[in-house]
Order: C-alpha cells, then sequence, then structure tokens
C-alpha cells in the first residue's frame, strides 16, 4: 500500500489570480488559447499524465471558472484572498494528499502530459523530495533565477531581488514544482511573509527543505514550459505557438499545407493524410475530416465530419455538419447544424443549410435556402429556391422532396410540403400543396401581355 501511495499523483493548478494585466473581465485561465480556455488545456494534461485527482485553486471569477473546470472532473478549492502562492497550495489542503503532487499555475497552456510525466520520472529516480522544473531562456527578464553551486540547486532568487550578477543567469524558475504529500504538509506551514507584499512565497519552500537536507532539486525542462500567459501580447503568442505544434503534427502525418503558417487548425481536429489547406482556414472544435480532400482559403469549420475526397471551396462556413465522400461545398456557402450531404452532392455558391438532408447526386446550384428539409437522390434545385419553413405560429414546419425531382428556379415551398418522386416544378412557382409522383406542378400568375401597349403611352405622353 505504501507504494502505490507513493506512485499516486495528484495535481494543484493555481487558478486564482484576476490577471489584472489582461485588462479583460474575464478571469485570466478562461482566455482561449487555440480556441479553448488556457485552464482546460492545464487539466487536459494533468489527466493524460496520469493524475488521480486536479484540485483547481479558484478565487476571482471562481463561479465562471467553475462552469469550465467542474465538469471535467476536477475538485475547485477557494483562495478568498490572494496572499501568495504558498497560500494558495495551502488551500487545496495537502495535509490530505497522499503520494506524489506537481503544483503549476493556470495559465500555462503550452504544457503537455509528456511534460508532466518526464518531470515525474526524473523526480521518481532520483528520490526526491522536492523538485522546481528551470528552463533556460536567451532572455530571463522578471523570472526567478536558479541559483547552484557546483551543479546543486542552492537557492531561488527573484529578479526584483536579484543582484546585477545574480541577472546574468539564463536559469530560471517555470513556476512547476514537484513534491511529496508529507513535504508540503510539514513544509508550508512554515512558510513566511516577511516581504513587501506581506504574501507568503513558494520558492521559500526550496530554501526551508535545503536547510533540513532533504532531497531537493533543479529538473531542466524545455524552455516552452516556462511560457505564462500574463497579457493580451502573451495570450497571441501563445495561441500561435499551439497553431503552429499542430501544424508540424499534421505536416508529419501527410497533410499538405500551402502555407502552414496561416493554417488555425485546432488541436481536438482530426485529418486524414493527402488532404490539402490552403491559407488562412480556421477548422476548430470536434471536427474529422478524412484523406485527399481540399479545404480552400477563408473556410471556416466547425464540429463536422467530413469523409474522403470532399471539397470545400473557398469562403464556405461550416457548422456541425456532415459530409460524404466526394461531395463539393462552395464557394461562399453556409452550412447550419444538423446538415447532412450525401456522396457526390454539390452544394453551390450562396446556399445555405440548415437541419436538411441532401440527397445522392443531388445539386444546388446557387442562391438558395434549404431548411429542415429533406432532399432525396439526383433533385436538381434550381437558383433561388427557398423552403419557407418557419410560419407565423412561430414552429418550424418540414419540406420533403422525393428522388430524381426537378425544382425550377425562383421556388417557394411553403411547409409542410411534399413533392413525390419524379415531379417537375415549374420556374416561379410558390408550391402550397403536395405534389404526387411524375407530375407537373406550376403555381404562378397568368401572364397578361397587351400589345402596342408602349407605343400609346409615348403618344399620350406627347400631347400632354
Amino acid at each position: 500500500m505504501a507504494e502505490q501511495s507513493a506512485q499516486k499523483l495528484t495535481v494543484i493548478a493555481l487558478a486564482a489570480g484576476k490577471g489584472t494585466r489582461m485588462k479583460s473581465p474575464l478571469p485570466k485561465v478562461l482566455h482561449p488559447v487555440a480556441g479553448r480556455p488556457m485552464i482546460e488545456k492545464v487539466i487536459q494534461a494533468s489527466k493524460q499524465a496520469g493524475a488521480a485527482e486536479v484540485r483547481v485553486i479558484v478565487g476571482h471569477g471562481q463561479a465562471l471558472v467553475r462552469q469550465v473546470v467542474e465538469p471535467m472532473g476536477v475538485a475547485c478549492y477557494v483562495q478568498d484572498e490572494q496572499l501568495g502562492t504558498a497560500h494558495a497550495v495551502r488551500c487545496a489542503k495537502p495535509e490530505n494528499i497522499e503520494g506524489d503532487v506537481v503544483i503549476m499555475n493556470g495559465d500555462h497552456p503550452l504544457i503537455e502530459a509528456s511534460d508532466i510525466k518526464d518531470f515525474l520520472r526524473i523526480f521518481r529516480d532520483e528520490k526526491c523530495d522536492l523538485a522546481v522544473v528551470t528552463a533556460e531562456l536567451k532572455n530571463p527578464g522578471e523570472f526567478g533565477r536558479i541559483v547552484r553551486n557546483r551543479g546543486e540547486l542552492m537557492a531561488i532568487v527573484e529578479a526584483k531581488d536579484a543582484s546585477a550578477e545574480a541577472l546574468k543567469i539564463k536559469e530560471i524558475n517555470t513556476g512547476i514544482y514537484i513534491a511529496k504529500a508529507e513535504v508540503l504538509a510539514q513544509y508550508l506551514p512554515q512558510i513566511q511573509n516577511n516581504n513587501a507584499k506581506k504574501e507568503f512565497y513558494i520558492t521559500d519552500l526550496i530554501s526551508l527543505c535545503i536547510q533540513d537536507k532533504c532531497r531537493v532539486q533543479a529538473i531542466k525542462g524545455n524552455p516552452k514550459v516556462a511560457v505564462g500567459v500574463n497579457n493580451q501580447v502573451e495570450l497571441a503568442k501563445a495561441t500561435r505557438l499551439i497553431f503552429k505544434r499542430k501544424a508540424l503534427q499534421l505536416l508529419e502525418d501527410g497533410v499538405l499545407m500551402i502555407d502552414p503558417r496561416t493554417a488555425y487548425v485546432e488541436e481536438s481536429v482530426q485529418i486524414g493524410a493527402g488532404t490539402v489547406l490552403y491559407p488562412n482556414v480556421f477548422i476548430r472544435g470536434r471536427t474529422q475530416i478524412g484523406s485527399f480532400c481540399v479545404i480552400e482559403s477563408n473556410s471556416f469549420i466547425s464540429d463536422c465530419e467530413i469523409a474522403n475526397s470532399v471539397q470545400v471551396r473557398g469562403g464556405s462556413y461550416l457548422e456541425s455538419s456532415k459530409l460524404h465522400d466526394k461531395v463539393s461545398v462552395g464557394p461562399y456557402a453556409r452550412l447550419r447544424p444538423e446538415t447532412e450531404i450525401m456522396e457526390e452532392a454539390h452544394v453551390g455558391n450562396f446556399v445555405e443549410m440548415k437541419k436538411t438532408k441532401f440527397g445522392k447526386k443531388s445539386k444546388a446550384g446557387h442562391l438558395t435556402y434549404l431548411g429542415d428539409a429533406e432532399v432525396g437522390e439526383e433533385v436538381n434545385v434550381g437558383c433561388g429556391t427557398i423552403t419557407c419553413n418557419y410560419a407565423a405560429d412561430r414552429k418550424k414546419y418540414k419540406t420533403k422532396i422525393g428522388n430524381r425531382v426537378f425544382v425550377g428556379s425562383d421556388t417557394q415551398f411553403i411547409a409542410p410540403i411534399s413533392i413525390g418522386d419524379d415531379a417537375v416544378i415549374g420556374s416561379g412557382s410558390t408550391i402550397t400543396k403536395d405534389v404526387p409522383a411524375k407530375a407537373l406542378a406550376v403555381a404562378r400568375g397568368k401572364q397578361f401581355v397587351k400589345e402596342n401597349y408602349a407605343v400609346k403611352s409615348t403618344e399620350t405622353d406627347s400631347k400632354e
């Protein structure tokens, strides 16, 4: 049991700060990095690294933060007053934790599960009691410096307290710590607030443990783990780095990109080999794209399922829709939620669909709206066709169109309505009644022609 307890991992994520430098009413850790709140990325990395429990310290804007993190299965602990990092960790009640504890900030969105696993492996292999994760930066700036003596960690010196000589040190404190739970329980209460801000700093934990001859080590990590977000500039930088990381992964998987710098693909997206992404595409959410597709410039795709050999032409906007093999969409098409386009169908420019199933090999070339509709196979939908699905009673009604129907241009279907197989709808019709199979339906005003009308009108005008 003792061995099992020693191997248990708990992560404490600090997310109570206000983030005043963000200059935003939104709590800092909820600002999106590459599409998702940064605290969400920290929690996901922790869970993927094997954390049995994640404890999130909340404070400023805690009601909003809880809405995001609690559905992820974490426990929230309140820090009513922001009295420093050591105080925040004490709010997580480390005295009732067993095993190893990783402490990190909720505003470090570049952290990955592999990073946490590597740090933990070194911590355990070296049989440490406490460790701090460090990184070497070209421009250390305001980071605390790591002071070593013959390679051994001696202290962490805050930049504002460092001498000119200490400021030359490139190795910095990333703010990530690993400790045995009993070490935290023993030494956190000993930390004092004897400083200008009257705060309790977790960095003091290092010196306390060194004084008591505990096994303390500085573990070097990749500089990316030092990337925190404190303002909008750093938020944009972190987003750019995550998009770049995703683009490189996709390139390695066989996805073609004309300009990887402008392919904005969220981490959750899956794309098959042989698919081509043009510049300035944005693909997000739970989107899955198959192989040999072409996604042209200025397309936005969110939470869609796209099969193989699909072409999404420029300027198209797709949400929560499903596209089967060899479908073509756009340019400038819009597919709204619950739309399904079957094999080899074509949805053209300035066509909008919502909650519509569009049949195999059917075509809607341009300037059409199909909402709450079910369209069969090999249907031709002419330009300017509208399903009038929203009635005066504020309810939505369905239009059903059978197989091989020909719909002439400028047709309005007044739902609820059903059109049988092989029917023909004359252009300019407003269809209010069901049309049986193989029938012709024309519903428009009778054309009236009065000959020589223009000539008579001209003569009358000249006499006046």
